[in-house]
């Protein structure tokens, strides 16, 4: 089974799934996501596996969410993921991805959840 956490060092929420991982015995791949982003049909792959719109995959206290103008609603799931690919640090974080499921790390027990 493959397991994947997408991960920022400088984030609390995301430090603290990687300890959790850590402790769990299984064999993960750590991507920093902000040095290696996802692309557009990455994303598309990752959102499948939350089962969610890209609209909750973004940090909507990110900078760029305000420059960018991404609060408007008419905006599509397109636009969004490309955003998310131009602009890494607008993916919510942490996420892991055990095979075909993924959930974001807030709170942790999400991630838990997902792990046998």
């Amino acid at each position: 089974m493959m397991i994947t956490l997408f991960h920022n060092p400088r984030c609390s929420k995301s430090r603290d799934a990687l300890a959790w991982l850590q402790q769990s015995g299984h064999d993960f791949t750590i991507v920093e996501y902000l040095k290696t982003p996802l692309n557009a049909t990455e994303l598309q792959s990752l959102l499948a596996k939350l089962q969610l719109p890209a609209r909750s995959l973004l940090r909507t206290k990110e900078e760029e969410y305000q420059t960018l103008g991404l609060e408007n609603p008419r905006l599509s799931e397109t636009e969004l993921i490309a955003a998310m690919a131009a602009h890494p640090r607008l993916m919510e974080r942490p996420v892991l991805v055990v095979g075909d499921k993924a959930a974001i790390g807030r709170p942790l027990e999400q991630l838990q959840a997902l792990l046998p």
